[in-house]
Formats: structure tokens, sequence, C-alpha cells
């Protein structure tokens, strides 16, 4: 007997499945442009240190933005509710791993001070540096003003998934085009997996969407919810969003790959199926500068009643310098992100990340293990 299809499953892919193919001309890696452009600001590579208190603080972000990127400090984490936020993380750093979580709770139950919000961006601004900052929807309206206030230069929504259309009995949902007169700086919203999430995004006006559910390395997402869609596939339909919605509007609404990154392989993959940008987490967290102290924690961990984060011992790998640019003396790919990009982008015949994104690409399951049988012993 047959049985009828309830329903239909299509195949998705993650960075291990698939595989860049060579294009039929190659150029210099130093004559490509990996500029991000996000309404008018513009940033001279197109990675992003993403918005985790393991990740960003103060200092972190000067430096980023030195390097020609951008790192976005959570406002709802240990910088705004703590004076000295230094030594709540090195506590943390301590803490076993039966601890951690409830440690972090305990952490994170502590008011947030609306004070520390304007200092923490004004420390970044008067250093010369990009500064961006992160809310959660919930907070979005609240923190707007004084964000705005106090000078900050790309303000990001973000938080497990977001969505154009959130139903509350409780509340109005929050309206983005509503957000973005009030604050009059661009405003990056996340994250999505989908092209309909992505398209009613980008509708609503926002200068670019964040894509990604549950892949990052300290994200429990997928095992607590069951949520989430392998970043090739994600990254694929959000950049088709992207495009449906620049040829009935005129405008270009970047999307940004956030988070399952482990090598500079993962990145440029990202790249040729879609993205304009990175966001990267634990892979930062590695950076002696990181505040993390070598280790990484998702913001959902402190989650006070069903957390899905987990903290993560990363080490300490090199300088942020070297993780960017070089000079490496390892070669797994986790050094000179940078390089590795322009390196693709020149073997792909691409000039610029538009190009990129026309790369071919091919399913490719054993990409990283052909022919490798003498690494593979070696590990």
């Amino acid at each position: 007997m047959s049985v009828p299809e309830y329903k239909q499953l299509r195949r998705s892919y993650g960075f291990d499945e698939v595989a860049i193919v060579p294009g039929d001309v190659t150029i210099n890696p130093d004559q490509t442009n990996i500029e991000l452009k996000v309404d008018s600001f513009t940033c001279s590579i197109p990675i992003i240190a993403s918005a985790m208190d393991a990740v960003t603080d103060v200092n972190f972000a000067i430096l980023m933005s030195k390097m020609g990127g951008v790192a976005v400090l959570n406002l709802e984490g240990v910088q705004t509710r703590y004076d000295d936020p230094g030594e709540v993380l090195a506590d943390i750093a301590r803490a076993s791993n039966a601890e951690a979580t409830p440690l972090l709770q305990k952490v994170y139950s502590q008011p947030i001070k609306e004070s520390l919000i304007a200092e923490r961006i004004q420390a970044i601004k008067k250093a010369g540096a990009t500064c961006a900052v992160s809310v959660a929807p919930a907070n979005a309206k609240r923190f707007a003003p004084i964000v705005a206030e106090a000078g900050a230069d790309i303000f990001v929504v973000q938080s497990t998934v977001t969505s154009a259309r959130h139903i509350s009995k409780s509340y109005r949902g929050l309206s983005f085009s509503e957000l973005r007169q009030l604050v009059g700086i661009p405003i990056i919203v996340g994250n999505c997996v989908s092209y309909t999430a992505c398209l009613e995004l980008a509708r609503t006006g926002v200068s670019g969407v964040l894509v990604g559910v549950g892949p990052g390395a300290a994200c429990t997402s997928r095992e607590v919810l069951g949520i989430g869609v392998p970043q090739i596939t994600a990254t694929m339909d959000c950049a088709a969003a992207r495009d449906q919605y620049l040829a009935e509007s005129g405008r270009y609404v970047p999307v940004i790959t956030d988070g399952g990154f482990r090598k500079g392989g993962d990145l440029c993959k990202a790249f040729a199926a879609g993205a304009d940008a990175v966001m990267l987490g634990s892979i930062f967290a590695q950076a002696k500068e990181a505040p993390g102290l070598g280790y990484h924690w998702g913001m959902a961990n402190p989650h006070p009643v069903l957390p899905r984060g987990t903290r993560i011992k990363v080490g300490t790998a090199g300088t942020l310098e070297q993780i960017l640019y070089g000079p490496t003396s390892v070669t797994d790919g986790s050094q000179n992100l940078v390089g590795a990009l322009r390196t693709a982008m020149g073997i792909c015949g691409a000039f610029n990340v538009a190009e990129m994104h026309k790369a071919e690409m091919v399913f490719a399951p054993a990409i990283t293990t052909e022919g490798k049988s003498w690494q593979l012993m070696r590990a």
C-alpha cells in the first residue's frame, strides 16, 4: 500500500559538505576588493567579531576597528552590568565545568546599568574606533535613544531567531522601520535562516541581516530546541532573498553569515554561498586580546530556565593580528583569515565579493579528508 506523503524534506548542506570550484581565470590576491558596505558605513574587511562577552569588550572593539573590521559590543552582557567586568570574566574562567552554568546564571541576573551603556560606547568612540552594539529585540526600543545619543555607529538587534512578524498577547511587536527612524544609524537584524524570513526583514528597511541559528561552537540551540539550518544552505537561501529584494527595491541589504566557522576554508565557502560578510565568535575568543581568557560561552547560556549554550575552553591561539592577517606558522587555516579569503577569490577569478558569489560550488562530503591519509595518521 502506498503511503501519502505527509511532509517533504530537502537536503541541506554545511561547510564540510561542499567545495569551491576554481575559476577559469585567476587574479592576484592583492588585487581583490573585500570591502563591506552597510548603508553609508564602509569596512575594509568583511569580518565582524560577535556580540559575545568572551569575544568583545571595549579594548577588543577598538583593536578590531583599527585592523579594518568591526566588533559588536553586547549591551546586555557583563560590560553593562558591572563597573569592573574584568573581575567577573576572571571568575567565569576560573570556574569548574560543573560550576560554569550556575555561575553564569548568577552573573547575568544582575541588572543592566543604563549609565554603563553610554560609558562603554563613548570609550570606544573616544579612541576613534567604529562602535557597533547589540541588544535583544525586547530591549531595542528602551536602549535605542541611549545608543543614539552616545554616538554608536551601528545598532544590531539580535536573538536566537528574529522575524519581522512577532505575535504576542502581552506587548506590541518591535517595528524595525520605526526603530530605524528612532536611532538614525544602520540597523543589522538577526538571526534567520530562511528565504521568506530574510526577505520580510529586508522589506522592513533594515541595513543588514544576520544568518545562522545554532551553528556556533558554544551554542546548544540545536540540541535543546532542534532548530537550525546548516550554514551553506541558510546562506544561499538568504542570499536569494537579498537579490530578490534588490530587484524589487533597488536597495542592497548585506547578508552576514554568523556562526559555525572553524577555519579559513569555511569563510571562503560562506562567501561563495552568497555571504557579504561573516561574524566570528569562537575563532576570536582564541585571540590573546579576547576578554574570555581562553574560554567562550553562548549568550543564551545564562538563561534562567532554559540555557541554550555552554562554556567551552578554546585556549589562546595567537594575537588578533595573527588570526586576521598572519604571519602564521600553523597549517590548519585557523590564522590569516583575510589572506585565505583573498587567495580563494584570486583562484576563483573574483575581483570583489559580488563576483565571489558567482563561484561554482559542488557537493563534496570528503573534500577535507580526500588523499589525506598521512595527515589523519599524524593526528
